[in-house]
């Protein structure tokens, strides 16, 4: 039986973060150049969204180029940043057959000015879609969106908007990068790795990880299945007794 059909559709996370991780990896493994990894990795991205968007989950999203990247070998920047606009401009026509809204967080202005063009307007035509939300994270780094929140919240309280006594979880939330959307539920890692990377720090207080040895390239829609249904049976107390919960 497919790990699909084990699923409880009225019990689905509403947001599924992913560490897409191994692409390095998987292709050394083949002999082949990291960059023949990112390419494959596109397949997976493709087969996630679909498989997201076919069960009804609201929001996905990928971690898909950190902060921390840019100190990889130029020639693998540069490859990464032609794969992105040479991805963009070939999915968005099957964002919009799918109804998938794209959206991107992170300090998108450090991106060529290539790519960020490319990426704005993929946002743009896709913006009324309403079956999915994906959501890339693109010079992301959770550390990167605290300082910024911080700056925020200093130049509203030197402005007279607030005063300090007035800061609490739902005004920094408000401040984030994903303000308009629920924390994620559900955080998968692939590659066998045990670490969140400095990614989405803040949401993830309460979410449930999920870390599988299997590298991003290779990952497929039964892979999220099988890491849904995991956290289908996890309980989740935030806090509370297992009595209270019941």
């Amino acid at each position: 039986m497919s790990f699909k059909e084990k699923i409880d559709i009225d019990r689905l996370p509403r947001h599924i973060a992913v560490i897409m991780d191994g692409n390095g990896r998987w292709a050394k493994e083949k002999g082949k150049l990291r960059v023949f990894g990112h390419q494959n990795g596109v397949k997976a991205v493709r087969d996630t969204v679909e498989a997201a968007a076919e069960l009804g989950v609201e929001y996905l999203t990928l971690y898909a180029f950190s902060t921390e990247n840019w100190k990889r070998p130029a020639l693998e920047v540069t490859a990464l940043m032609e794969l992105l606009i040479s991805t963009i401009n070939r999915e968005t026509k099957t964002l919009m057959e799918n109804d998938v809204r794209l959206n991107a967080i992170g300090d998108l202005k450090s991106l060529p000015s290539r790519c960020y063009k490319e990426l704005m307007e993929a946002i743009d035509k896709t913006a009324n879609n309403k079956r999915l939300t994906l959501n890339l994270a693109l010079s992301y780094s959770s550390r990167w969106e605290l300082v910024e929140m911080a700056k925020k919240l200093a130049t509203k309280i030197k402005n007279n908007e607030l005063e300090a006594a007035d800061v609490n979880e739902e005004l920094v939330s408000s401040l984030l990068c994903t303000a308009d959307m629920p924390d994620p539920e559900l955080l998968i890692r692939t590659s066998g790795e045990h670490r969140i990377s400095n990614f989405l720090l803040w949401q993830i207080a309460y979410s449930e990880l999920y870390f599988t040895d299997t590298f991003w390239p290779d990952f497929r829609r039964e892979h999220l299945y099988e890491a849904i249904f995991n956290y289908q049976n996890r309980e989740r107390r935030f806090g509370k007794t297992s009595e209270q919960v019941i």
